[in-house]
């Protein structure tokens, strides 16, 4: 039921690999929170009409309310890169996607708080086992290796990204990417405690069946309480990625400034028919 807050993040994920991701994440919605409500919980069959109604409710928000944010915030972005980006802009793009995701949060957090008021011991013990089970593969996917080797695997990753929006990336461009990722603080060890910490709250305010009442200022500030290190080195580094987001637009080529574009037109085209769903 935790998942009702997440649909967000799952379009996200899908703006990464295209706009038929977009599609097929959001028509099956309903099936991916249901069964992350029960991979994570355990629910059981008496909370299930309940539960279906629920994430019935927070689509149909999402669909009216977020959606046509969306489409407008993508056909902004593209004009924004047709135009060559400044630091501004780039700026621009967190906050509102920082912005778009507490709203969904929030909304999520509203359908979700009776439900998870009325969680059990075992599906609490069930859901501490889920974070366990989490924490692990974080460990696995971000934390093994030495340093080197940790930011080795952040620069390929980067470029990967990088290369999903705007075509393969020149030796000079690579090379923007390389200096950013070896002056920019390394993070996962600092966002890996964060997480524990956020997941220590969670379970205690389940615990408590004190979701209804708290839930949802929780959910949207995520970044409140960090440890000063982290607080510190999460702008450093979000400085430095701005620095060379912004110095890597001017070495675009107009074939790769169009595929950029294009890919947010997509997107926008996508969420706005996504909305007569």
């Amino acid at each position: 039921m935790r998942r009702l807050a997440l649909l967000a993040a799952l379009t996200a994920l899908a703006l990464l690999q295209g706009c038929s991701a977009i599609r097929v994440v959001y028509s099956n919605a309903d099936t991916v929170i249901r069964w992350q409500a029960k991979s994570y919980f355990d629910t059981h069959d008496s909370a299930s009409e309940e539960l279906d109604q629920r994430i019935s409710a927070f689509l149909g928000w999402h669909r009216a309310v977020a959606l046509p944010q969306y489409a407008k915030v993508a056909m902004e972005a593209a004009a924004r890169v047709e135009g060559g980006l400044t630091r501004a802009d780039v700026d621009w793009f967190y906050a509102t996607l920082e912005a778009q995701a507490r709203e969904g949060l929030r909304a999520g957090a509203a359908e979700a708080a009776l439900l998870l008021d009325r969680l059990e011991p075992d599906q609490l013990q069930h859901f501490e086992q889920r974070l366990g089970e989490e924490n692990r593969k974080f460990e696995r996917e971000n934390l093994r290796g030495g340093p080197a080797e940790r930011r080795q695997r952040r620069l390929k990753r980067s470029i990967e990204r990088l290369e999903d929006w705007f075509g393969n990336l020149a030796q000079e461009q690579k090379a923007l990417v390389q200096r950013y990722n070896d002056n920019a603080p390394m993070l996962n060890e600092m966002r890996d405690r964060d997480r524990r910490r956020r997941q220590v709250e969670l379970v205690a305010m389940l615990r408590a069946r004190e979701a209804r009442r708290r839930l949802a200022d929780w959910a949207v500030a995520w970044d409140r309480d960090r440890e000063p290190a982290y607080a510190a080195a999460f702008r450093e580094w979000r400085t430095a990625y701005t620095g060379m987001i912004v110095a890597l637009d001017k070495t675009l080529t107009a074939e790769q400034r169009r595929a950029a574009a294009a890919r947010l037109r997509g997107f926008a085209a996508d969420f706005e028919q996504l909305q007569r769903r």
